[in-house]
């Protein structure tokens, strides 16, 4: 046994997921579809049904028990993110929908704010379409130009060709930390600070990044970060943005109504302060308090001690993998968080998602939300496995006998 293994008790770990213990299609269930969603331990799931059974009430304006119990709950897990991400101050998170929201959220107020025609906006070629889509919306409306960051055969980012984008006319550097179609983890150090030394704001999409890598907003000196609950162990449908309290205090806000305004009136209306100037109306409550028990599980078992088990996982499945005939890896990267993309000689990625799924192993395939990617590439998509801290050795063998099955019953 591996010192990481003793250091997680993966057995003790995975009667913590009650969805794992399950059979799809009279086979036992193996869950790799991790970078769509990880799955919930039991805690996280008392913790939703906790906040509805014992305490649920509108937060922040009730002077009531129950409103006042939620309020503490709701607030204390906007604590528990800011010591996460070793944010300065707890003001500057903003609860959202998820990552999507915090990248639109960032793109409807500062860039409809600040940017002009002709100011540039960089993103790179391996980013989700929400870390597309939105830019390319606010440059049709204001005139801007969007340039990307090319990348390598492996799957890296051409750095070089970066530093040479750069230039007074770059406001917006906005890259992901982590790929989710490719595993790639990106020098996002060298991204901010290269941002920073053209006066550009820095915004980092750590999606794919939380549940494996320790983020310190301080060290990194990141403008914005935002990430998803659900991709860490914690409840669909919400996450958080970081912003540098400077930025949000200057940005109008985008969503108007309740929670986010100090006075109305029919002449005027003048706004609350950070972060509640940017969560306007009634929270996704429950789901926010049990971030804050996903969180906690996360530090419980050690971010470092998850990695370096996800670590062996990537390099055991890596290994076997590249041995199955007619199989090859898309993202080669030297440094990746535990997923592999893969396609097969004469195999369209769809048919193995089926076959596999047949065998009770739940793989992802398509273009996962990055079709200028999959361009780059040439492919139309790829099957992709994404390991969690649930995931076994043992796992990864069925993966593999699942594929020999695949290749059987089409080739």
């Amino acid at each position: 046994m591996s010192r990481i293994l003793s250091q997680i008790n993966i057995n003790k770990v995975r009667e913590q997921f009650p969805i794992l213990h399950q059979e799809v299609n009279g086979k036992p269930l193996v869950y790799f579809d991790n970078a769509a969603t990880t799955q919930k331990p039991q805690v996280v799931i008392d913790a939703l049904s906790g906040y509805y059974s014992g305490y649920n009430a509108n937060i922040h304006r009730g002077i009531h028990y129950l409103a006042e119990k939620a309020t503490s709950a709701f607030e204390a897990s906007r604590k528990s993110i800011q010591e996460f991400l070793n944010a300065p101050s707890s003001d500057e998170i903003i609860f959202t929908y998820g990552t999507t929201d915090g990248i639109n959220l960032i793109s409807n107020t500062y860039g409809r704010a600040f940017l002009s025609e002709g100011d540039e906006i960089i993103i790179s070629t391996m980013e989700h379409h929400s870390n597309i889509v939105p830019w390319q919306m606010l440059c049709e409306e204001k005139g801007c130009v969007l340039k990307v960051i090319p990348i390598s055969d492996d799957g890296e980012l051409l750095m070089d060709e970066y530093h040479q984008m750069l230039s007074e006319k770059t406001k917006i550097v906005s890259v992901v930390y982590a790929s989710n179609a490719l595993g790639t983890i990106n020098p996002v150090k060298e991204i901010i600070d290269a941002a920073h030394s053209v006066g550009a704001v820095a915004i980092i999409d750590a999606a794919q990044a939380t549940s494996h890598i320790k983020i310190d907003v301080q060290s990194l000196d990141v403008d914005f970060i935002c990430f998803s609950a659900h991709k860490l162990y914690g409840p669909t449908g919400m996450g958080a943005l970081f912003g540098k309290r400077e930025l949000l205090e200057k940005m109008p806000p985008w969503r108007g109504g309740g929670e986010m305004i100090k006075e109305v009136s029919f002449d005027k209306t003048t706004y609350n302060e950070i972060p509640y100037k940017f969560e306007a109306g009634t929270p996704n409550i429950a789901d926010v308090v049990a971030l804050k028990t996903a969180l906690e599980y996360v530090n419980e078992l050690g971010l470092e001690n998850i990695s370096a088990y996800e670590q062996e996982l990537l390099a055991y499945a890596t290994d076997r993998l590249e041995a199955i005939e007619g199989l090859k890896i898309v993202g080669k990267a030297r440094e990746k968080v535990s997923v592999i993309s893969f396609v097969m000689d004469g195999i369209h990625p769809q048919d193995i998602g089926v076959l596999l799924d047949q065998q009770g192993i739940a793989i992802r395939t398509g273009h996962h939300c990055t079709q200028p990617l999959m361009q780059r590439f040439g492919i139309v998509g790829t099957s992709r496995a994404s390991f969690a801290v649930y995931n076994t050795k043992e796992e990864v063998d069925l993966l593999v006998e699942g594929l020999a099955k695949v290749k059987r019953f089409l080739l």
